[in-house]
This record gives structure tokens, C-alpha cells and sequence, in this order.
């Protein structure tokens, strides 16, 4: 099947480049850490830019070593290696398709061969592509949407789970439009549902064994995700429609994936977190 489709267009090409973004997202940790992952190994996908690269400084900040895992955005992913590094810790990165099922399994392969443990996994890769008419939706679009966000999801937590042991770690990053839906994305919607789903089973799954699965759902956050899918209108007034009027910023998102990491939350499993900016969903 072709893999070529035609979303609307947009600044950026898909998954977006942060090192291209005017004004720059806000990334750092805006507080000094506490240990709180010290001795901790966390893989992060996606995890170059964006609320991925937020959430790995903070983490290392807090004393984890951490693995990205990024697509192709090299420039964006050294960066995030030496973020890491400049707070002390120690970085690894794996480039690749999270779509692919023996990507994922090499990618946490390497992981255990720097590091020789996995604590936490974020499964924070995604894309989406905004379509005005569903009917536009082709199938190779859904297949390649489905495919990152979920797909990948999957793939990466089946080959994670051999290694995680009693307190580990599984955080999802859903999306508030897995409550609201979005109907320029209608696709996208429907894998962070997916997700949605997917961490309540895996949480019911993996309680017995002393693994903790949560999710976080972000609203509307500037990461480059946004001009790498949005008409350039649309990208002058993102976040604008949230009731704190205006988007978020990765680093507003960072300490809920921190909090599901470290023994702050470990009474909770199955659960969402949602740094949205005010929207009330769930009720």
C-alpha cells in the first residue's frame, strides 16, 4: 500500500522540527530536582522535542538516565542529549519508526545494554494530519496515524514489559481530544481514544505484578506538532479557544509525566492527568 496522502498544508513537514519554531517552546524545568528518579532508567518515545524532550531534562534532572527515541529529527534529538547530560545525567539515542515491531524491540535492546535496567516507560510519540473533510481521509493516512500512536504504543510496551520489574512504570500520553473530539482530526482523535483504552486494560493487566500504568491527556500545548499539521491561520490562534487563553507549554506538561514517574503516585493506576489549560472532560 502507498504510503503517500495529502493533509492540509502546514509550515512544517510531519513530525515538526523545534529547532524551526518561532517562538521557541518552553522546555526547561522550572524548579531545582529532589532525587526523585535517582537510580532510574526511563525510555522515552518521541522524546526529542516537545513534551517528550520536557519530560526527559526533567527527568534527568531528578536523577534518571534516559534513552530517546526519536524518527529523523537529528538536530532536535542532540540537543535533547545534551540537555540531558548538562544536568548530570547520562543520554542515549535510537533512531527510528516506532511503527515498526522489531524497531521497538531493538530500541529497548539498546536500552538494556547501556543502562542494564528499564524503570519507566513514556510512550509519547505521535502524529496527526488535519483534513477538512473526513471523506478526505485516505487510507494511507489512517494507516500511518493508527500506526505511530498506537501501533507503536503497543509494540513498545510488548517488548518493554520482559524487563520491568515490581514499581515500574507504563505513562501513556492520550490527548484531550480522546474526550472532545477534533473534527479537523478526526483520525488522530480516535487513536488517542485508543490509547485511552489501552492503558486502563494494560493497568487491570499488570496490577498483580506491581506495575502502574497512567496517562497524561494535554490539551492544547506548542510543541511541534502544531505547525507541522496546521494551515499557518490556524497556527497564529492555537490554544487561543482554551479557557486560560492560550496554549501551553511543554515544560506545563512535564511535571504530571514526573509525578506518574516517581512514588508520589503510587496508589494510582489506570488514571489520566489533564494539564488541558481548564477544558473539563470526564464529567
Amino acid at each position: 500500500m502507498s504510503q503517500d496522502f495529502t493533509p492540509m498544508d502546514s509550515p512544517q513537514r510531519q513530525p515538526g522540527l523545534e529547532h524551526e519554531m518561532d517562538p521557541a517552546p518552553q522546555y526547561m524545568p522550572r524548579y531545582p530536582g529532589s532525587d526523585r528518579l535517582k537510580g532510574k532508567v526511563a525510555l522515552i518515545t518521541g522524546g526529542d522535542s516537545g513534551i517528550g524532550r520536557a519530560t526527559a531534562v526533567l527527568y534527568a534532572r531528578e536523577g534518571a538516565k534516559v534513552a530517546i527515541v526519536y524518527r529523523d529529527e537529528d538536530k532536535d534529538a542532540r540537543k535533547t542529549a545534551d540537555l540531558i547530560e548538562d544536568e548530570g545525567s547520562q543520554s542515549l539515542l535510537i533512531k527510528g519508526d516506532v511503527g515498526d515491531k522489531s524497531f521497538c524491540e531493538d530500541a529497548v535492546r539498546q536500552t538494556m545494554d547501556k543502562f542494564g535496567q528499564l524503570d519507566i516507560l513514556v510512550n509519547d510519540a505521535g502524529e496527526q494530519h488535519a483534513q477538512e473533510n473526513v471523506e478526505d481521509i485516505e487510507e494511507a493516512q489512517i494507516e500511518r496515524t493508527f500506526r505511530t500512536n498506537i501501533f507503536g504504543m503497543m509494540f513498545m510496551t510488548q517488548a518493554a514489559l520482559p524487563h520491568l520489574k515490581k514499581g515500574a512504570r507504563i505513562i501513556c500520553v492520550t490527548s484531550v481530544t480522546a474526550y472532545k473530539g477534533q473534527d479537523l482530526l478526526v483520525d488522530y482523535a480516535s487513536t488517542k481514544g485508543a490509547i485511552l483504552a489501552f492503558l486502563r486494560a494494560m493497568s487491570g493487566k499488570l496490577a498483580p505484578e506491581g506495575i502502574l500504568v497512567n496517562g497524561v491527556a494535554p490539551g492544547p500545548i506548542w510543541t511541534p506538532l502544531i505547525p507541522a499539521s496546521f494551515p499557518e491561520e490556524a497556527v497564529e490562534d492555537f490554544g487561543k479557544n482554551a479557557p486560560l487563553g492560550r496554549p501551553g507549554q511543554p515544560n506545563e506538561v512535564a511535571p504530571s509525566l514526573l509525578f506518574l514517574a516517581c512514588d508520589d503516585s503510587s496508589y494510582m493506576t489506570g488514571q489520566v492527568l489533564h494539564p488541558n489549560g481548564g477544558t473539563l472532560v470526564g464529567g
